[in-house]
């Protein structure tokens, strides 16, 4: 068997499994595993009949505690840009699928599902195709739809065919392909990618239609009339870039009015962005948001999956769009979870607050102050890895401050460290709180991660334990 079939094989498990759980989630009868305390986004989102997602570009490749994230947090994957237009078919007629493939490759070995993103959209075209006459429009459209989806045949659970074809009252986008070649070039669209490839879920895909409003009714309208007539449309996506505080308040009337059409519905891009710089206040309703856009997709069948817009808020597109905006995603710039993580866990059917690992027991530090650590390697990589240390307060009364100190027994270095200040003496290291993180109320935990290096061997620390100030 030749490398293409093998991975569009595992690809068809991979989509057939997670057919079977929607299904058995739309029957009443749930045959997905349940998940253990410690479960990713992805797993608790499999539980449920769904899938948790993230975006992810071709610069993000070489990083690798992002990779490490990244291809074990979550179950599936869009690729943000190098899909489109203007990096699949630069030239007219000349293809290239390079840096797609290679994003897909890394999901197919993480055991993900991707998200194909997208085939007809007014930006990121390449400059040529402003320049196709009027009457040769509607086929060199065709002719790259068909090329890019019988090229990915068999490994994508979707394609999001046209993107943001509508405006904010409701009337067509006036784009290069509604302008020349008018009304009828989304039906054709979804037509043409449906004679590319029979199987894969076919979406339209558009911002602020999450709730009720002209634009979502236009989508609605267009929706019903083409399974009226029978254009292959199995799915509408609901971006989601929303802002914290601002959920609409029917977006799960929304969802449904969707679903009661007989297309299946799918939150593709979300982010909740906030006024920087973050505050505990706006964290707080960040993740009450969250959970509120979580809880809606759960309580409508056929809203199959959720993908974020990336997951950490250094690879956000915010900042460069909404000047003085950001910190919309679920992981902070070091890689730390974000209260919104927890909430959206929790809306999964997980835990709501960080929770100390079971290896090492945490340890009470000298002097029965109330402050105990534990120590986590999260994974694991030929002479590198990452970790995670869960401080908490088991006193009776709030701490102002932490410190964790432990001693390496194998030469370990710690390269890069997030949420915390460190200091390293050889193999003894100490971490201290920085200003956001040292308060814990009674019961409180926080965390803090690294990634460090190893030669031979990767002990777990000696000594580990927490001093409250």
């Amino acid at each position: 068997m030749d490398r293409t079939s093998h991975r569009r094989r595992r690809t068809a498990g991979l989509i057939a499994g997670a057919v079977a759980a929607v299904t058995a989630l739309t029957a009443g009868v749930l045959t997905a595993p349940a998940a253990s305390a410690d479960a990713t986004l992805g797993q608790l989102a499999a539980a449920k009949g769904r899938y948790f997602g993230s975006a992810t570009d071709n610069p993000t490749l070489s990083d690798v505690p992002y990779q490490q994230i990244l291809g074990s947090e979550f179950g599936q994957i869009t690729v943000g840009n190098t899909m489109k237009w203007m990096y699949t078919e630069p030239t007219q007629g000349q293809f290239d699928y390079t840096q797609a493939e290679a994003i897909v490759d890394r999901a197919e070995a993480n055991d993900q599902l991707v998200r194909g993103h997208t085939l007809v959209w007014h930006n990121q075209l390449p400059g040529w195709v402003s320049n196709v006459p009027a009457d040769r429009l509607l086929g060199v459209m065709r002719d790259h739809i068909t090329n890019e989806v019988a090229h990915f045949k068999g490994r994508l659970i979707h394609w999001d065919v046209v993107n943001e074809a509508f405006e904010e009252n409701g009337s067509r986008r006036q784009s290069v392909f509604q302008q020349k070649i008018g009304d009828g070039y989304i039906a054709e669209a979804f037509k043409a990618a449906r004679a590319a490839d029979p199987n894969v879920k076919l979406y339209y895909n558009d911002y602020n239609i999450e709730g009720v409003n002209a634009k979502s009714d236009a989508v609605y309208n267009m929706v019903k009339s083409f399974k009226q007539q029978g254009v292959p449309i199995d799915g509408v996506g609901l971006q989601a870039h929303l802002i914290v505080g601002q959920v609409p308040a029917t977006l799960q009337q929304n969802i449904q009015r969707f679903a009661d059409l007989g297309v299946d519905v799918a939150i593709t891009e979300l982010d909740i962005r906030m006024d920087l710089p973050r505050t505990t206040a706006k964290d707080t309703q960040q993740a009450e948001d969250y959970g509120k856009v979580v809880r809606a997709c759960l309580a409508v069948s056929r809203c199959v999956g959720m993908t974020i817009w990336d997951f950490a808020d250094h690879h956000s597109w915010i900042p460069s769009v909404f000047p003085g905006q950001g910190a919309a995603l679920l992981y902070d710039e070091n890689f730390g979870k974000k209260p919104a993580y927890y909430a959206v866990a929790a809306a999964l059917g997980g835990t709501s607050s960080p929770s100390p690992s079971p290896s090492p027991s945490p340890s009470p530090s000298p002097g029965g102050d109330g402050c105990t650590a534990s120590y986590k390697v999260t994974s694991q990589w030929q002479n590198g890895f990452t970790a995670d240390v869960t401080v908490r307060n088991s006193g009776t009364a709030a701490i102002d401050g932490w410190t964790v100190t432990w001693t390496f027994p194998d030469g370990q270095r710690i390269s890069n460290l997030w949420n915390g200040d460190l200091t390293a003496d050889g193999s003894s290291v100490t971490v201290r709180n920085v200003g956001y993180n040292g308060r814990l109320g009674a019961g409180a935990s926080t965390s803090f991660g690294f990634q460090g290096s190893y030669t031979s061997s990767n002990g777990t620390p000696t000594g580990i334990a927490c001093a409250a100030a």
